[in-house]
């Protein structure tokens, strides 16, 4: 599945990621410089947690799920990663092994630097240093939010910040000139409910009341953000 060929969109979705178009052009460069090409077909494994960790990724075309297997043999999902975003990075820097599994989510490309190139990199730029704290600060704030939204927001909140910020993220406007929102990750109930940290009958019900109140629309293979600004009252409201 390898072709060591961006596509212009591809390409143009990693370069217009928040983290790497701050960076500098010559460093910009240099990590792409050095990157190679790998596609995915739905469900394939990328990285498989407590192996040694050799690369360095970013998503450039669909999307990947990072998740575990608990105990009981059962797959949790922690988060997806859009285009544009890069991971991996958290095992280059402690030494220890890969942390989480990640699976191609839909026919997915990601771009890799070798764990060599990546200290290769840092070597040649102090601002990858600076870059590179900033991306993990950016990350433990994040972790942070979601402890206390599990321990203080209902789960009605926090469903409707969790879709908040899928349209945010995956978010494909539905018709020209309308205000609708497709997500276009497809997330099986299941998915949302492990995202949230809730049982898939609560998200279903809570799916079901906002689709009553019109604020999303539940589709075979898709939700649909009808309203926005009532996800945010939602929020705000329980805050």
């Amino acid at each position: 599945m390898d072709n060591p060929i961006l596509t212009l969109e591809e390409r143009a979705a990693i370069n217009a990621g928040r983290w790497f178009s701050s960076l500098s052009p010559s460093l910009r460069h240099d990590i792409l410089r050095c990157a190679y090409v790998k596609r995915f077909k739905n469900g394939s494994v990328i990285a498989t947690r407590g192996n040694p960790p050799l690369e360095w990724i970013a998503c450039a075309r669909g999307s990947v799920r990072v998740g575990s297997i608990a105990a009981t043999g059962k797959q949790i999902t922690l988060t997806y990663v859009e285009p544009g975003v890069w991971f991996g990075d958290v095992a280059f820097f402690d030494g220890n092994r890969r942390t989480h599994d990640a699976y191609a989510r839909g026919d997915t490309t990601i771009v890799c630097v070798s764990k060599e190139n990546f200290h290769k990199i840092l070597s040649g730029h102090v601002e990858f240093y600076e870059a590179m704290l900033r991306l993990h600060a950016k990350r433990i704030r994040r972790l942070f939010d979601l402890v206390e939204d599990l321990s203080t927001l209902p789960l009605r909140a926090r469903l409707a910040k969790q879709l908040m910020q899928l349209t945010y993220r995956f978010g494909i406007p539905n018709r020209a000139g309308d205000s609708e929102i497709r997500i276009g990750l497809q997330l099986a109930q299941e998915d949302l409910a492990q995202l949230l940290g809730a049982s898939r009958q609560r998200v279903n019900q809570e799916l079901k009341t906002m689709e009553r109140e019109a604020t999303i629309r539940i589709e075979s293979s898709s939700l649909v953000v009808r309203d926005r600004n009532a996800l945010l009252r939602i929020v705000t409201v329980c805050n």
